[in-house]
Parts: structure tokens; sequence; C-alpha cells
């Protein structure tokens, strides 16, 4: 399991493979991790403890309730706000979910049960999207008279394209794990109760990878991203050079020409 360090009551993070992988636990099992204002405070601290550790190689967001990943805002707190609480609490929410999406290093969600609203949307700031069979996805906030706040109206079209997404946020349909991975909305459905395991073995796999190179990678594909291919191209060229002089370089190359693995000095 490795060190668990906590972030407020409802986030830990658990160290793997030597602290190269960090696991983001949702810990608010008894409101299906709804995220409440002190929630996304904690994933908002969690994530920006996170960006500044260069050990990390590769972060998986988990969940400690068996039932649900996320179901989502905390509506019954909202329920409680004013229009100024609301204004107020804004900020707070969608550090959480910038939080996530802007972690430096590539970053695995392992999603089962109900994953729906901010709980999708977390899952959709991570790079790629692990599910079991239990899984039910969707953006519900049309039915409750809001949108999507957490990255949704963007994440999902980058992924599925414009008109799929606009179908999914218009009907505010719930999408269970077949049609999940048929349309990529997720991207792999792994048995019942094996989404933690299967999101964490990829994790090593990755992490056995340079360091630098999986952070620029990641800056490249995010960067070039919408962009016309020559300016994309930049985006690529910029990245390269930020790692082709890199100390994990120039161990990689020599590993691969001693047939050793390589041990990366992570600069």
């Amino acid at each position: 399991m490795g060190d668990e360090q906590r972030f407020g009551e409802f986030v830990a993070v658990r160290r793997h493979e030597g602290g190269t992988v960090a696991e983001v636990v949702l810990d608010r099992p008894k409101a299906m991790n709804a995220v409440s204002s002190e929630m996304a405070r904690s994933l908002g601290a969690a994530c920006e403890a996170l960006s500044a550790d260069r050990a990390v190689r590769v972060a998986v967001l988990t969940s400690s309730n068996e039932r649900a990943f996320c179901v989502g805002a905390d509506l019954k707190e909202r329920n409680s706000f004013s229009d100024a609480e609301l204004v107020r609490q804004r900020p707070v929410a969608r550090a959480a979910y910038t939080g996530v999406l802007e972690l430096p290093m590539p970053t695995i969600a392992a999603v089962h049960g109900f994953a729906l609203g901010g709980g999708f949307e977390l899952a959709l700031a991570c790079d790629l999207i692990v599910a079991d069979a239990s899984v039910v996805v969707g953006l519900p906030e049309v039915s409750v008279g809001v949108i999507p706040g957490g990255g949704g109206t963007q994440l999902l079209p980058r992924r599925v394209g414009a008109a799929r997404a606009a179908e999914l946020i218009f009907s505010a349909r719930r999408v269970e794990a077949e049609e999940a991975g048929a349309l990529g909305l997720v991207d792999q459905v792994v048995a019942a109760g094996q989404d933690r395991t299967e999101a964490l073995a990829l994790a090593a796999r990755i992490a056995a990878n340079s360091p630098v190179g999986l952070r620029a990678a990641k800056r490249a594909l995010r960067l070039g991203h919408g962009l016309d291919l020559r300016a994309g191209l930049e985006v690529e060229d910029a990245a390269w050079r930020s790692v082709a002089f890199s100390g994990d370089r120039a161990e990689g190359v020599a590993a691969f020409n001693e047939k050793r693995k390589p041990q990366w000095p992570g600069e």
C-alpha cells in the first residue's frame, strides 16, 4: 500500500512502485464521494502537492466507495447556498477540476459504479479512463437546471466529437459500461471490481518510462490539441527540444545500447 498522506477528511494520496505512482483516493464513502466544498479544497490541495513532486511519474484517481466513483457535486450542500455563497464556492470547485486536469504527469481514472456529473468530469480530466463492468457514466446537469461546469462541455467533445457530446449533454442520459466503451467515453472496460487493479497495473507500465519524456509528451499532446498541424508540430518540436539534452535521454540511449534497464535520473 505504501505511505498514505491525508488532505483533509476526504482525500488520501498513496504511493506505489517506489513512489513513482501516486494514487489519489476520493474518500468520502458515506456520500458516494459527492464533491462538497471541503472535498473540492482537499482535492485541489492534493493536486497542487503532486504537481510539485518530481518523483511521481503517473497519478491514478480512485474511489473508496464500492458503489460509486463519484456522484458529482454535493447537491444537498448546494441546496443550502445563497446566491452569494454559490458565487464564492465556484472558484473552489473549479480548482479541484483544473487541479486534476493540469497535473503534469500522465493520469488515469479508475472508475466503477456511478460516475455522474462532476464525477464523470473528474474522470474526463484524466488522460485515460479504466472502467469496470458496473460503470454508469453521464452528465445529467441540464436535468437539474445547470450545465456541466467542471470541464464537461469542453472535455467530452474532445474525446468523442461535438455531436455525440451534444447528444449526451442535452439528453442528460446515463450510459452503462458496454456502450460507454463503444462510444469512447471510457478507454478500457474491465471485469467488475478490477478497475483499480488494472489502472494501477497500467500506471506501473507507464511509470517504467522516462519521467522527463512522459511529462513532455503529455505537454505536447495537451498543447497541440486543436491547433492546425503546422502549429502542432511546432509544439511538438519545442517539447522534443526540452528532452533532447536531458539526463533521461542520455540514460535511455545508453541503456538501450547496453541492453539493460534504464535508471532514469528524472531530469
